[in-house]
């Protein structure tokens, strides 16, 4: 794992020192080795901070150059399926020196053009320059575990790991785009190409672009879709059962593969379990497990559930206790998070991580189960309003939707209950959703024509046919990407501990959508039924496999302390003008009344930290 900065331009690209300082503000992604390569025009320049994980000797050095410099990658992440194309492209004529995939990428790119991007399997962003063609590829995995921000304005591309990389220029400009906050205040991040950042942008999951130096055009394409939805008739389960066995062992074999101490984070769920199991089984030394504790909170504890399944396959377990949390994280956290996010679950992911980082430097975990085969309970409201929405009429339906607007936020149920009023689609645009519109504007007064957070969640249903298709299409795309994944790769890579996910491997990931039907999925109160079926093969026989906890905090708990008058404070602060005080002190008063507003109140905080950690102005 590591960070990748870059610019290109028709004139000269950029200064040594702004390039070196764009780089290093990234160190925590890649604190082994760093390079800086310039082309020799000196229109194109590339950065890169290497954390090793494969072929630990200075020829994995970045960036690297093939053909005399022709050639010049800056790569982050890890191409799993490298040694099958170094060996198919050996078959080719091509010649290796190194041990590396950064390597493989090259050659892949030198034999296959553009079109080596779709025969990489991993995770990874990536920045490819061709000097013939005076063209920059930039490429990012089809899930989004790797992230890449650009900005293209001016006759110029900068493109970086990390925002905060753009931002170490001091001629990038740091205003808000509010179109972007709508997206934030909606939903808790910013999804997609968007950018909390006006004028900048992300490269989408799945997507790859090209730069033409000569032409200043980038021109973005999809290289990967999500798999249309099953339509078939319903299936037996032991075959498929099988399948995804067969499927994940083989993610799971590739994924270890390191030259670095590698573990599994094992909370003792059922998706983290089953990735233990795997790997214990393909493993030819024992696996290394790691647990983390938290004192004092028996239910957020799931340390006896992971023992159970560590002693169930002979691993070397190592349990470890998170000492408690203090408010004094919360800024280093907003810093880190250089587009802001709401997520509190950042706080136990970067304690975790700070943790693991001590004994090994890759991790294997769980990610991607709830959104692949219907973890969520979610999923079963959204099926059950299906349902009711097929026997009520619409005029009752509107009456609820009316009803439940008149409720303060905060009420348990509220958004699902405005979203009766509407369609399925509507069901699922209400899912975690931090604030409604009419509350957006209470919050921040006098905006106009801002899009639709609402809309576009609606948008994303459109990859599926039924309910739950829609939800879990939805969530993939949306949440899994621009919430789940980055949170744990902001988190981790803050403790230079690279997250592998064998869940988001691809083929598992199609054949959880086009393969499956919803009765293997969830239906009703049954979720994740396939992929039980599975863990009741693997696992041990005594474990619960219908629990769900995740890891999470006492945000609530922890509200009635310190970190309650704390982000009271940080949000009443008479140089908080953003958000209007009069709504902010509502929330504060309801969650304090019993109503449920902590995620909401956290999600502000979090905004205004990064605001004032990054200059931005309100």
């Amino acid at each position: 794992m590591c960070g990748i900065v870059g610019v290109a331009s028709r004139g000269s690209a950029a200064d040594a020192r702004t390039l070196d300082a764009m780089r290093d503000r990234m160190r925590h992604r890649g604190p082994d080795d760093a390079g800086t390569w310039l082309s020799a025009d000196a229109c194109v320049a590339l950065a890169h901070r290497r954390l090793s994980i494969l072929d630990l000797s200075p020829a994995g050095h970045q960036p690297m150059l093939r053909d005399g410099g022709r050639l010049a990658l800056t790569f982050n992440g890890e191409v799993y399926n490298f040694r099958e194309l170094r060996d198919e492209l050996a078959g080719l004529g091509e010649r290796f020196a190194t041990g590396t995939d950064t390597e493989v990428v090259l050659a892949a790119y030198r034999r296959w053009g553009e079109g080596c991007v779709a025969r990489l399997e991993g995770m990874f962003a990536l920045a490819l320059y061709d000097a013939d063609a005076r063209r920059l590829l930039l490429a990012r995995d089809r899930v989004g575990e790797k992230p890449l921000f650009y900005r293209h304005a001016g006759g110029r591309l900068a493109f970086a790991s990390e925002l905060k990389a753009l931002m170490a220029d001091p001629g990038f400009p740091r205003e808000l785009d509010r179109g972007a906050l709508e997206f934030y205040l909606a939903y808790g991040y910013v999804p997609g190409e968007r950018c909390i950042l006006a004028g900048a942008a992300k490269l989408p999951a799945g997507s790859a672009a090209v730069y033409d130096l000569e032409r200043d055009t980038l021109r973005v394409w999809r290289y990967w879709e999500l798999p249309a939805p099953y339509r078939g008739p319903r299936q037996e389960a032991e075959p498929l059962v099988d399948e995804l066995e067969a499927l994940l062992e083989g993610s799971v074999r590739r994924q270890l593969v390191a030259d670095v101490p590698v573990g599994i984070l094992l909370s003792g769920g059922l998706d983290s379990s089953v990735v233990t199991a795997l790997a214990a089984r393909v493993s030819d030394r024992p696996v290394k497990t790691f647990t983390v504790t938290f004192p004092g909170h028996g239910a957020y504890d799931e340390a006896p559930f992971a023992r159970q399944v560590a002693a169930h396959h002979g691993t070397e377990h190592t349990e470890l206790p998170v000492e408690p949390a203090t408010v004094e994280l919360l800024p280093e956290l907003a810093r880190q998070y250089d587009e802001p996010m709401a997520d509190s679950s950042m706080v136990p992911t970067y304690l975790v991580s700070r943790l693991v980082r001590r004994h090994c430097t890759v991790a294997l975990g769980g990610d991607g189960g709830d959104e692949l085969f219907g973890g969520y309970p979610h999923y079963t409201w959204v099926q059950r309003q299906h349902a009711a929405r097929r026997v009520t009429p619409g005029p009752v339906r509107s009456l609820v939707g009316a009803a439940a607007g008149a409720l303060p936020v905060g009420v348990r149920g509220r958004n699902h209950l405005l979203a009766f009023a509407g369609d399925t689609r509507a069901s699922v645009a209400a899912v975690n959703l931090y604030f409604d519109a009419a509350t957006r504007r209470a919050l921040v007064p006098g905006a106009d024509d801002l899009p639709s957070p609402e809309g576009w969640k609606r948008a994303l249903c459109d990859h599926g046919r039924t309910p739950l298709q829609m939800a879990t299409a939805a969530d993939f795309l949306g949440y899994l990407t621009d919430d789940i994944l980055v949170k744990v790769d902001r988190a981790s890579m803050l403790t230079s501990l690279e997250v592998r996910a064998p869940l988001l491997d691809r083929r598992v990931v199609e054949f959880a959508f086009g393969r499956l039907d919803d009765s293997l999925r969830a239906t009703g109160p049954r979720r994740k039924v396939l992929l039980r079926a599975l863990g009741g093969r693997l696992l041990p026989s005594s474990l619960d496999l219908t629990r769900k906890q995740g890891l999470s905090v006492p945000l609530s708990a922890w509200f009635k302390g310190r970190w309650g008058s704390y982000m009271e404070s940080v949000l009443l602060d008479p140089g908080q003008t953003l958000f209007d005080h009069g709504v902010v002190r509502g929330l504060i008063a309801a969650q304090r009344k019993g109503l449920s507003n902590t995620h909401r109140i956290y999600a502000l905080t979090l905004f205004e930290l990064w605001r004032r950690e990054y200059g931005v102005s309100a």
